[in-house]
């Protein structure tokens, strides 16, 4: 066993990471899905978007051939609903609400539909919409992710300078870092981002991390307002012996290197054990498999019923045939010259619900040991409490405290997304950025 890279050709990289969800191959295509549509009154899918874009109206304006339109009222919503179209889990959302559903037919693919028109406007670089002119006002936003840049648009729109400080080389945040490349490409990330900057009035500066390069208090002297957008991103450690051995990775790390790499220059074992089951784990463990790691198996200490990925994610593992061991707790990694040889694991049995609402796992006594040379950590991120404590904001174990429109503890500072929810889908992030841009306008009189 050993942890290499070149494992596979070209073509095979290609094949693996290609797109798993198609698109529509053309307009009539698109059409005849549209006009499945019965455009429900009081629509349930449009509820259950968290960036309420009117769903019904937008799948019209395409069933009618208007997909400009189309675009604009999904964009008018979400501005990355591009993106949002690709990774979103609608399985949970739009599409789980669809009246066909109850019917016991196929919801209609909003997903699909969603895209068809957006991927156009982005690829045709439609203007759809126009900056007022500018006001004077001055907001600078740390971070380009999904909440940063939803919040720099809507602000710019209102004709605000915005100005972003971004710590990676890209904008996208976890669009561009931290999702499966077979959900979403990097081109496609950087084509939505320069759609985004299209308005004008938003400049990023790249290369440039908070309590690094710049400091809050800097921010807060240059600007009218600061919307922080910093996102979650250290990962869980597991607390275990032989935690630091050669071969045990964490997800966040592996998939940021999938995304900023050729696919051929990440390193992956011959046996991968994975730990954990929510969708970071299972998009680990599946690009373990795609990077030509002859077995992949993942493990969670709870069962099925208890799992945080949707299901659609995990059949999505185990057709790439990833096995899984329910009621496993990683106890011990076992190594030899400082390298991964085995995982070994304590059997659980699940007791009395959590603070989750989750039936809590118990040991059993009773262990089992797997053959591995690499073991990936996804047990979950933790917020950035050592940054959020040096910079006096109010915040629960890292958190950033907030009310409805992103107004922390300190005036004039708005905060939103994942540094404030914990980790939550793109599409909660992009809709953060909207009540603090709100928030900020407020803020601001205008």
């Amino acid at each position: 066993m050993s942890i290499t890279n070149y494992r596979l050709t070209t073509e095979q990289y290609a094949e693996n990471f290609s797109d798993i969800h198609p698109p529509f191959e053309n307009l009539t295509a698109a059409l005849v899905e549209a006009n499945r549509c019965i455009f429900c009154y009081d629509a349930p899918c449009m509820k259950s978007c968290p960036t309420s874009i009117n769903v019904p109206k937008f799948i019209k304006q395409i069933a009618t051939e208007n997909i400009k339109g189309s675009a604009h009222t999904i964009f008018s919503s979400n501005i990355m609903g591009g993106g949002c179209s690709k990774v979103c889990p609608v399985e949970k959302l739009c599409e789980g609400a669809c009246v066909y559903n109850l019917m016991e037919e196929e919801p209609i693919q909003i997903a699909r539909l969603q895209r068809y028109s957006t991927e156009k406007a982005i690829q045709e670089k439609w203007p759809l919409f126009t900056r007022k002119p500018s006001n004077g006002k001055r907001v600078a936003v740390v971070g380009a992710g999904p909440a940063g840049l939803s919040c720099a648009h809507v602000l710019s729109r209102e004709g605000i300078d915005v100005t972003i400080y971004e710590k990676e080389a890209k904008g996208g945040g976890l669009m561009t870092y931290g999702i499966a490349a077979y959900k979403v490409t990097p081109e496609f990330c950087e084509d939505e981002v320069q759609y985004i900057l299209s308005l004008g009035g938003i400049e990023i500066k790249y290369n440039q991390e908070l309590g690094k390069d710049i400091s809050l208090a800097e921010l807060q002297s240059q600007y009218d307002a600061v919307y922080l957008g910093i996102g979650v991103g250290l990962a869980r450690q597991l607390a275990i012996p032989g935690e630091e051995l050669d071969g045990v990775v964490d997800a966040i790390s592996f998939i940021y290197d999938i995304r900023s790499k050729g696919y051929n220059q990440v390193k992956v074992g011959d046996k991968v054990a994975v730990i954990g089951m929510g969708m970071t784990a299972i998009d680990a463990a599946t690009q373990a498999k795609r990077l030509g790691a002859k077995e992949v198996t993942m493990l969670y200490r709870r069962t099925q019923a208890e799992m945080p990925c949707t299901q659609v994610e995990l059949d999505i593992a185990m057709l790439d045939g990833c096995k899984i061991v329910w009621l496993a707790t990683p106890k011990e990694v076992l190594g030899a010259d400082g390298k991964v040889k085995q995982l070994v694991c304590s059997i659980t049995t699940l007791g009395e619900p959590d603070a989750s609402g989750r039936r809590s796992p118990v040991d059993t006594g009773e262990t089992i040991t797997l053959e591995v040379d690499m073991v990936i950590k996804a047990a979950g991120q933790m917020p950035f409490e050592k940054l959020v404590a040096e910079n006096v904001l109010e915040n629960k174990y890292g958190k950033i405290v907030t009310d409805s429109q992103g107004v922390t503890s300190i005036a004039g500072v708005f905060a939103g997304g994942d540094c404030v929810n914990g980790g939550k889908e793109v599409v909660d992030a992009v809709q953060a950025g909207k009540d603090g841009a709100t928030g900020i306008l407020d803020f601001l009189g205008l």
